[in-house]
Protein backbone atom coordinates (compact mmCIF):
# COMPACT_ATOMS: atom_id res chain seq x y z
CA UNK A 1 0.00 0.00 0.00
CA UNK A 2 2.96 2.43 1.52
CA UNK A 3 4.61 1.86 -2.12
CA UNK A 4 1.97 2.10 -4.35
CA UNK A 5 0.95 5.33 -2.75
CA UNK A 6 3.74 6.97 -4.12
CA UNK A 7 2.32 6.32 -7.39
CA UNK A 8 -0.84 7.91 -6.51
CA UNK A 9 0.68 10.70 -4.95
CA UNK A 10 3.91 11.28 -7.34
CA UNK A 11 1.73 10.43 -10.12
CA UNK A 12 -0.84 13.31 -9.67
CA UNK A 13 1.83 15.47 -10.97
CA UNK A 14 1.56 13.99 -14.18
CA UNK A 15 5.44 15.11 -14.80
CA UNK A 16 8.49 13.72 -13.88
CA UNK A 17 9.33 17.12 -12.23
CA UNK A 18 10.10 18.75 -8.93
CA UNK A 19 6.85 18.34 -8.43
CA UNK A 20 6.31 14.75 -8.58
CA UNK A 21 9.71 14.14 -6.45
CA UNK A 22 8.09 16.48 -3.97
CA UNK A 23 5.37 14.91 -3.38
CA UNK A 24 7.29 11.15 -3.38
CA UNK A 25 9.66 12.44 -0.89
CA UNK A 26 6.81 14.15 1.77
CA UNK A 27 4.57 10.80 1.07
CA UNK A 28 7.77 9.47 2.80
CA UNK A 29 8.13 11.52 5.45
CA UNK A 30 4.71 11.57 6.72
CA UNK A 31 3.83 8.31 6.25
CA UNK A 32 7.14 7.21 8.77
CA UNK A 33 6.33 9.54 10.77
CA UNK A 34 2.36 9.09 11.08
CA UNK A 35 3.50 5.69 12.11
CA UNK A 36 5.96 6.13 14.19
CA UNK A 37 3.85 8.66 16.15
CA UNK A 38 1.20 6.88 16.61
CA UNK A 39 3.29 3.65 17.72
CA UNK A 40 4.76 6.63 20.71
CA UNK A 41 1.27 7.36 22.00
CA UNK A 42 -0.26 3.86 21.60
CA UNK A 43 2.44 2.72 23.91
CA UNK A 44 2.19 5.99 26.12
CA UNK A 45 -1.85 4.73 26.23
CA UNK A 46 -1.54 1.25 26.61
CA UNK A 47 2.29 0.31 27.43
CA UNK A 48 3.08 -1.40 24.49
CA UNK A 49 2.95 -0.23 20.65
CA UNK A 50 1.54 -3.13 18.47
CA UNK A 51 2.16 -3.76 14.68
CA UNK A 52 -1.42 -3.28 13.87
CA UNK A 53 -1.15 0.46 15.00
CA UNK A 54 1.74 0.93 13.46
CA UNK A 55 -0.30 0.16 10.08
CA UNK A 56 -2.59 2.11 10.87
CA UNK A 57 -0.51 5.21 11.75
CA UNK A 58 0.96 4.26 8.44
CA UNK A 59 -2.07 4.61 6.77
CA UNK A 60 -2.91 7.81 8.32
CA UNK A 61 0.40 9.29 7.19
CA UNK A 62 -0.78 8.46 3.27
CA UNK A 63 -4.13 9.55 4.12
CA UNK A 64 -3.26 12.94 5.59
CA UNK A 65 -0.56 13.91 2.91
CA UNK A 66 -2.48 12.80 -0.01
CA UNK A 67 -4.31 16.33 -0.16
CA UNK A 68 -1.09 18.29 0.41
CA UNK A 69 1.67 16.26 -1.29
CA UNK A 70 2.01 18.62 -4.14
CA UNK A 71 2.45 21.81 -2.13
CA UNK A 72 4.03 21.18 1.38
CA UNK A 73 7.62 21.08 1.61
CA UNK A 74 9.54 18.26 3.85
CA UNK A 75 8.82 20.44 7.59
CA UNK A 76 5.02 20.58 6.44
CA UNK A 77 4.88 16.74 5.83
CA UNK A 78 6.79 16.23 9.45
CA UNK A 79 4.12 17.97 10.75
CA UNK A 80 1.41 16.12 8.76
CA UNK A 81 2.74 13.39 9.98
CA UNK A 82 2.62 13.90 13.59
CA UNK A 83 -1.15 15.43 13.64
CA UNK A 84 -2.07 12.70 11.62
CA UNK A 85 -0.86 10.26 14.31
CA UNK A 86 -2.09 12.22 17.10
CA UNK A 87 -5.49 13.03 15.72
CA UNK A 88 -6.48 9.55 13.93
CA UNK A 89 -5.38 7.34 17.33
CA UNK A 90 -7.55 9.52 18.98
CA UNK A 91 -10.31 8.70 16.33
CA UNK A 92 -9.49 5.27 16.47
CA UNK A 93 -9.94 5.16 20.15
CA UNK A 94 -11.39 7.86 22.51
CA UNK A 95 -13.95 9.40 19.80
CA UNK A 96 -15.18 6.16 18.66
CA UNK A 97 -15.55 5.03 22.67
CA UNK A 98 -17.22 8.51 23.04
CA UNK A 99 -19.86 8.30 20.42
CA UNK A 100 -19.97 4.34 21.17
CA UNK A 101 -19.71 3.69 17.08
CA UNK A 102 -19.86 0.50 14.88
CA UNK A 103 -16.49 0.90 12.87
CA UNK A 104 -14.85 -2.00 13.14
CA UNK A 105 -11.93 -1.28 10.52
CA UNK A 106 -11.74 2.36 11.99
CA UNK A 107 -12.33 3.91 8.30
CA UNK A 108 -13.80 7.04 10.34
CA UNK A 109 -10.95 7.38 12.44
CA UNK A 110 -8.34 6.70 9.77
CA UNK A 111 -10.12 8.49 6.41
CA UNK A 112 -12.08 10.56 7.38
CA UNK A 113 -10.29 12.25 10.22
CA UNK A 114 -6.60 11.89 8.03
CA UNK A 115 -7.97 13.81 5.06
CA UNK A 116 -9.60 16.43 7.29
CA UNK A 117 -6.30 17.00 8.98
CA UNK A 118 -4.28 16.79 5.72
CA UNK A 119 -6.83 19.30 3.65
CA UNK A 120 -6.72 21.84 6.46
CA UNK A 121 -2.63 21.13 7.00
CA UNK A 122 -2.44 22.03 3.65
CA UNK A 123 -3.53 25.97 3.92
CA UNK A 124 -0.62 25.95 6.98
CA UNK A 125 2.07 24.43 4.93
CA UNK A 126 1.42 25.38 1.62
CA UNK A 127 4.90 26.15 -0.27
CA UNK A 128 4.23 28.68 -3.18
CA UNK A 129 7.63 27.27 -5.09
CA UNK A 130 6.30 23.58 -4.95
CA UNK A 131 2.27 24.03 -5.52
CA UNK A 132 1.74 27.78 -6.78
CA UNK A 133 -0.18 28.36 -3.99
CA UNK A 134 1.43 29.82 -0.23
CA UNK A 135 -0.03 28.67 2.91
CA UNK A 136 -0.51 30.47 6.07
CA UNK A 137 3.19 30.07 6.71
CA UNK A 138 3.99 32.56 3.87
CA UNK A 139 1.47 34.98 4.80
CA UNK A 140 -1.56 33.37 3.18
CA UNK A 141 -4.11 33.26 5.49
CA UNK A 142 -6.79 32.97 2.99
CA UNK A 143 -5.53 29.56 1.82
CA UNK A 144 -7.25 27.89 4.85
CA UNK A 145 -9.96 29.39 5.30
CA UNK A 146 -10.09 28.19 1.64
CA UNK A 147 -9.28 24.72 2.64
CA UNK A 148 -11.79 24.98 5.79
CA UNK A 149 -14.56 25.92 3.11
CA UNK A 150 -13.59 22.64 1.29
CA UNK A 151 -13.52 20.48 4.13
CA UNK A 152 -17.29 21.82 5.15
CA UNK A 153 -18.40 21.50 1.64
CA UNK A 154 -17.13 17.47 1.78
CA UNK A 155 -18.74 17.00 5.10
CA UNK A 156 -22.29 18.34 4.13
CA UNK A 157 -22.01 16.83 0.31
CA UNK A 158 -20.94 13.44 2.11
CA UNK A 159 -23.70 13.66 5.22
CA UNK A 160 -26.15 14.00 3.03
CA UNK A 161 -25.10 11.63 0.60
CA UNK A 162 -24.57 8.96 2.69
CA UNK A 163 -27.90 9.48 4.33
CA UNK A 164 -29.66 8.71 0.59
CA UNK A 165 -28.09 5.84 0.26
CA UNK A 166 -28.57 4.61 4.04
CA UNK A 167 -32.34 5.35 3.17
CA UNK A 168 -32.57 3.63 -0.05
CA UNK A 169 -30.20 0.36 1.73
CA UNK A 170 -32.65 0.86 4.27
CA UNK A 171 -36.08 -0.08 2.43
CA UNK A 172 -34.15 -2.41 -0.49
CA UNK A 173 -33.05 -4.88 2.13
CA UNK A 174 -32.32 -3.47 5.25
CA UNK A 175 -29.17 -1.75 7.54
CA UNK A 176 -28.70 -5.10 9.76
CA UNK A 177 -28.89 -8.81 9.56
CA UNK A 178 -30.66 -10.80 12.24
CA UNK A 179 -29.24 -10.91 16.14
CA UNK A 180 -29.17 -14.89 15.75
CA UNK A 181 -26.71 -13.91 12.62
CA UNK A 182 -24.22 -11.70 13.88
CA UNK A 183 -24.13 -14.41 17.21
CA UNK A 184 -23.01 -16.69 15.19
CA UNK A 185 -21.04 -14.33 13.00
CA UNK A 186 -21.22 -12.89 9.60
CA UNK A 187 -18.78 -14.87 8.12
CA UNK A 188 -19.79 -18.24 8.84
CA UNK A 189 -23.74 -17.27 8.63
CA UNK A 190 -23.86 -15.66 5.32
CA UNK A 191 -20.02 -16.75 3.71
CA UNK A 192 -20.09 -20.21 4.75
CA UNK A 193 -16.55 -19.15 6.39
CA UNK A 194 -15.24 -20.70 9.50
CA UNK A 195 -12.84 -17.99 11.33
CA UNK A 196 -9.81 -20.57 11.88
Amino acid sequence: LWVGWFGFNAGSAVTAGMQAGMAMLVTQIATAVAAFTWMLVEWMQRGKPTVIGICSGAVAGLVAITPASGFVGPLGAFAIGIAAGVICYWGCTGLKRMFSYDDALDCFGVHALGGIVGALLTGVFAVEQYGGTAGVLEGNAAQFVNQCTGVAIVIVYDALVSLVILFVLKMAVGLRVADNIEREGLDLALHGEAVQ
